[in-house]
Protein backbone atom coordinates (compact mmCIF):
# COMPACT_ATOMS: atom_id res chain seq x y z
CA UNK A 1 0.00 0.00 0.00
CA UNK A 2 1.12 3.20 -1.23
CA UNK A 3 1.69 6.07 1.77
CA UNK A 4 0.83 9.93 0.86
CA UNK A 5 2.25 11.39 3.77
CA UNK A 6 5.64 9.31 4.35
CA UNK A 7 7.74 12.02 5.92
CA UNK A 8 6.21 11.31 9.50
CA UNK A 9 7.04 7.42 9.04
CA UNK A 10 10.34 7.71 7.57
CA UNK A 11 13.27 6.23 9.66
CA UNK A 12 15.73 9.45 9.53
CA UNK A 13 12.26 11.86 10.96
CA UNK A 14 14.37 11.98 14.02
CA UNK A 15 17.80 12.80 12.83
CA UNK A 16 19.08 16.11 12.24
CA UNK A 17 18.65 16.79 8.13
CA UNK A 18 22.30 17.54 7.98
CA UNK A 19 23.54 13.90 8.07
CA UNK A 20 21.29 13.67 4.89
CA UNK A 21 23.12 15.94 2.78
CA UNK A 22 26.29 15.12 3.01
CA UNK A 23 29.20 14.84 0.30
CA UNK A 24 31.84 11.44 -0.48
CA UNK A 25 31.83 8.57 1.43
CA UNK A 26 29.60 10.21 3.81
CA UNK A 27 26.60 9.28 1.94
CA UNK A 28 27.51 5.10 2.18
CA UNK A 29 26.69 6.11 5.60
CA UNK A 30 23.62 8.26 5.18
CA UNK A 31 22.29 5.96 3.12
CA UNK A 32 22.42 3.79 5.62
CA UNK A 33 19.86 4.90 7.89
CA UNK A 34 17.19 4.40 4.46
CA UNK A 35 17.81 0.41 4.94
CA UNK A 36 14.98 -1.24 6.56
CA UNK A 37 12.70 2.24 6.17
CA UNK A 38 8.81 1.96 5.78
CA UNK A 39 8.54 4.57 3.37
CA UNK A 40 12.12 4.09 1.51
CA UNK A 41 9.61 4.03 -1.66
CA UNK A 42 7.51 6.35 -1.13
CA UNK A 43 10.59 8.82 -0.27
CA UNK A 44 12.95 8.10 -3.46
CA UNK A 45 9.67 8.52 -5.71
CA UNK A 46 9.00 11.80 -4.27
CA UNK A 47 12.62 13.10 -5.06
CA UNK A 48 12.60 11.27 -8.46
CA UNK A 49 9.37 12.67 -9.25
CA UNK A 50 10.87 16.40 -7.90
CA UNK A 51 13.84 16.05 -9.68
CA UNK A 52 15.68 16.82 -6.19
CA UNK A 53 19.26 16.87 -6.82
CA UNK A 54 20.75 17.41 -3.23
CA UNK A 55 20.93 14.80 -0.49
CA UNK A 56 19.90 11.21 0.03
CA UNK A 57 16.54 10.45 -0.63
CA UNK A 58 15.30 6.49 -0.29
CA UNK A 59 18.47 4.96 0.13
CA UNK A 60 19.89 6.69 -3.18
CA UNK A 61 22.35 9.87 -3.38
CA UNK A 62 22.13 12.54 -5.74
CA UNK A 63 24.26 10.85 -8.78
CA UNK A 64 22.65 7.43 -8.39
CA UNK A 65 19.01 9.24 -9.15
CA UNK A 66 20.61 11.34 -11.92
CA UNK A 67 21.71 7.94 -13.75
CA UNK A 68 18.08 6.55 -13.38
CA UNK A 69 16.19 10.03 -14.44
CA UNK A 70 18.64 9.83 -17.59
CA UNK A 71 17.45 6.50 -18.32
CA UNK A 72 13.66 7.26 -17.98
CA UNK A 73 13.24 11.13 -18.48
CA UNK A 74 9.79 11.38 -18.70
CA UNK A 75 8.79 8.38 -16.28
CA UNK A 76 6.20 8.62 -13.42
CA UNK A 77 8.59 6.93 -10.56
CA UNK A 78 5.61 7.03 -8.24
CA UNK A 79 3.60 4.70 -10.64
CA UNK A 80 6.69 2.83 -11.54
CA UNK A 81 7.99 2.51 -7.96
CA UNK A 82 4.26 1.16 -7.00
CA UNK A 83 3.82 -0.99 -8.88
CA UNK A 84 6.73 -2.72 -9.04
CA UNK A 85 6.13 -3.04 -4.82
CA UNK A 86 2.68 -4.81 -6.25
CA UNK A 87 4.50 -7.29 -8.38
CA UNK A 88 6.84 -8.19 -6.17
CA UNK A 89 4.18 -8.25 -3.51
CA UNK A 90 2.63 -10.67 -5.42
CA UNK A 91 5.65 -12.77 -6.36
CA UNK A 92 6.23 -13.35 -2.48
CA UNK A 93 3.00 -14.79 -1.36
CA UNK A 94 2.29 -18.49 -1.13
CA UNK A 95 0.85 -20.22 -3.83
CA UNK A 96 -3.39 -20.53 -2.56
CA UNK A 97 -3.57 -17.31 -0.67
Amino acid sequence: MWVEDWAPRAACRAEQPDKLFVRGAEQNKAKTMCTGCPVRTECLAEALDNQIEWGVWGGMTERERRALLRRRPTASWRQLLETARKDATVVREPAGV
